[in-house]
């Protein structure tokens, strides 16, 4: 039983990283055939409307899933060691579904000729995404991930809430995950319809996401994070 259980999450965990490296292919229209602005001879006149449903659909798994009342319902069908699991592989799933049904759309926004501007904007669509991968690992990766609580079950030992801490860039903002999001998903030097219908949902996302995050750290945290709060910014130092 123990074994399973952390080869459930191991496998979760696998199948997420695996998902999520080939979406940062699918974002920056790089290495892939088929990505959220691939050209097509004949586009959908329903694009529009499925990739807002696409985008609902991530957000609502997302964020649903996160919620503590969530969590304290389905506890008794998921055990806690495995919940965190459960969660990155339902992610995994709704993230390759998102992808697969994806809708291109005709048209494009800017493109940037400039050599020197093109390579500034690809420098900050790679640190976008060093920012969230390091974020990470500045609170608790194989925490984030279930890893450590299928471990710990494992090994026949009781599970302890990650401390949390202001290391590095979260003494300056308390979401530097969600800011590497935005940089990764806006810094391109080529902007297509279905780009920014997909950066504009995705953007709408996650400001929806980090509002609720926050109140659910504020009562989880206590008096802690909200003195917190008053000393940070949410995503850009001294600014937002």
């Amino acid at each position: 039983m123990r074994a399973l259980v952390m080869l459930y999450g191991a496998v979760s965990y696998l199948l997420f990283f695996a998902v999520f490296v080939y979406f940062m292919g699918f974002v920056g229209d790089i290495f892939l055939p088929i990505t959220v602005s691939t050209e097509m001879d004949v586009y959908s006149d329903y694009a529009l409307m499925i990739n807002i449903g696409l985008i609902l659909m991530w957000g609502i798994q997302h964020s649903v899933m996160a919620r503590g009342w969530f969590k304290d319902m389905i506890v008794s069908v998921v055990p806690h060691h495995v919940e965190r699991s459960t969660y990155v592989l339902v992610s995994a799933i709704t993230l390759a579904v998102f992808m697969y049904y994806w809708q291109p759309m005709e048209g494009i926004i800017w493109q940037v000729e400039n050599p020197m501007a093109v390579n500034i904007l690809w420098g900050l669509f790679a640190f976008g995404w060093v920012l969230i991968f390091a974020a990470t690992f500045l609170t608790d990766h194989f925490d984030l991930f279930g890893l450590r609580q299928t471990w710990l079950f494992f090994v026949k030992k009781t599970y302890t809430h990650v401390t949390f801490s202001e290391k590095l860039v979260y003494r300056w903002i308390r979401h530097p995950m969600m800011l590497g999001i935005m940089i990764a998903f806006w810094a391109l030097p080529t902007m297509t319809v279905g780009h920014l219908v997909f950066s504009i949902g995705m953007s709408v996302y996650v400001f929806i996401g980090v509002h609720f995050e926050e109140k659910g750290l504020a009562k989880a945290l206590g008096q802690d994070y909200v003195d917190y709060q008053k000393r940070t910014s949410k995503m850009i130092p001294k600014v937002y």
